[in-house]
């Protein structure tokens, strides 16, 4: 529905060697929409596994590829907005599961209260409009009334006059449906990139693709104190079929972690 074959499809085509389609029959906001129409009850990831179960369902094909994305204050960095977006292939005819996760802070997502168009442009400026879509509804917590996908400054300012004549305010918030938010779909474009290469590699013990980063182990020494840090020491890789893992180094290769890092150096 939000025009994400558009950055996955060319290069699963390419270095899988599948027909990818989407199927016109799915509505996919049933699971819930960024605007809050309706809320998503399931886990991020466990709603991606159900787009993947209903396509298949509704196209007869037994191989399925869905992502799902969530926005809010990052979980380690007060007051930074951040993006988590799961991308998640279900291969149903070998009961095989690939899935990437990312969470970063580089994302747009951002939302105002209006009650005057003061403070609009400086907002504007902030989450990247027009190339950026944005959605006006009542208030924060009520989407009963909604207007999405404004690329157009002039069809913004008449819609927030519009809620201003009806409400006395309006909500201004950032459209993060893919094909609204390139930022977004740079992101799903590199994360399938990762997908490709996780099903390229296979169990050193059974052969089986999917062999993937399944946990981080953190504890990373401080180079001043010696004591753990927060900071990730290690990363333990795991077969989605056989009991097989493997403990590596963690990629950023790092012996010591810098003492500002560090809760009893820096509290």
């Amino acid at each position: 529905m939000h025009g994400k074959e558009q950055a996955i499809a060319p290069q699963l085509t390419k270095e899988l060697g599948v027909y990818c389609f989407v199927t016109d029959q799915l509505d996919t906001d049933q699971l819930g929409t960024f605007s809050g129409e309706i809320n998503r009850i399931d886990s991020p990831l466990e709603a991606a596994r159900k787009k993947c179960q209903m396509a298949m369902d509704i196209a007869s094909v037994d191989l399925a590829i869905a992502s799902e994305g969530s926005f809010g204050p990052h979980p380690s960095i007060p007051f930074m907005p951040a993006h988590e977006e799961f991308l998640l292939v279900t291969d149903k005819k070998n009961n095989w599961e690939f899935v990437v996760r990312k969470l970063e802070s580089n994302t747009n997502y951002r939302q105002i209260t209006l009650n005057s168009l003061e403070p609009l442009d400086a907002f504007l400026t902030q989450v990247k409009f027009p190339t950026h879509a944005l959605i006006v509804k009542k208030s924060e917590k009520d989407a009963s009334v909604c207007v999405k996908g404004i690329h157009d400054k002039q069809v913004l300012l008449q819609t927030i006059e519009h809620f201003f004549s009806r409400f006395g305010q309006c909500t201004v918030e950032t459209d993060m449906r893919a094909m609204h938010n390139e930022t977004r779909m740079g992101v799903i474009e590199t994360m399938t990139a990762s997908l490709i290469q996780q099903m390229k590699t296979v169990c050193p013990a059974c052969q089986v693709p999917g062999f993937r980063l399944q946990e981080k182990v953190r504890g990373l020494p401080c180079a001043l104190c010696g004591k753990p840090t927060r900071s990730v020491k290690a990363e333990i890789y795991a077969c989605q079929s056989c009991t097989y893992t493997e403990n590596r180094p963690a990629g950023h290769k790092m012996l010591k972690e810098d003492p500002m890092y560090c809760d009893f150096c820096n509290p």
